[in-house]
């Protein structure tokens, strides 16, 4: 079955006046000309937008994680939602990042990925154990804060919950592929 774009993009002509505005605040906040991803069907909800893609600016570029860390939390969360846009988009920010591309395909294959950073093994356990098990042990805690701070631990949950609620929009509407994006991730058992 060919995917179907349930939502597609709105034209400039039929946006509300709020649609409009949101897609002017999203371009000057991004300093882009491109709308496209999970945007298209967040615009919707205009206002739903803004406070998200708010949220997504800070996680993504000025949380207290390096970036290597969070594309990695961004990848386990692509991942958990066999999300095959973010994977796309964040599977080559994470290699630019310094992600190992050992690591990367891992996490592509639902595997535990060996030879980890000691920065990544934590953060690794910490994202699966909380999307597994929606909480985290003692130890798993104890363990990310003492790498990451306070602070960092939750900029990673921040990261989980923006990009699953990414995931869950594009899933549900069913956003197609962009232009040279290919389908990277099977579908685990669960």
């Amino acid at each position: 079955m060919t995917p179907q774009d349930r939502m597609p993009p709105i034209p400039d002509a039929d946006m509300t006046k709020e649609q409009a505005a949101a897609v002017a605040d999203f371009k000057a906040t991004r300093n882009t000309t491109e709308f496209e991803g999970p945007f298209v069907p967040l615009l919707r909800s205009p206002e739903l937008l803004r406070r998200a893609q708010r949220v997504g600016e800070y996680v993504r570029y000025h949380c207290a994680l390096p970036s290597r860390l969070s594309e990695m939390a961004i990848l386990i969360a692509a991942r958990h939602w066999c999300q095959q846009y973010e994977w796309n988009v964040h599977a080559a920010t994470a290699t630019e990042a310094g992600l190992t591309a050992a690591v990367i395909d891992a996490i592509a294959e639902g595997r535990r990925p060996t030879d980890m950073a000691e920065d990544e093994t934590a953060l690794h356990d910490f994202c699966l154990e909380l999307l597994r098990n929606q909480c985290v042990s003692d130890a798993t805690y104890a363990r990310a804060v003492a790498l990451f701070d306070e602070q960092g631990v939750i900029d990673a949950i921040g990261i989980l919950g923006y990009y699953q609620l990414l995931a869950m929009v594009m899933n549900t509407a069913r956003t197609p592929l962009g232009a040279g994006m290919v389908s990277a991730l099977e579908r685990l058992p669960r």
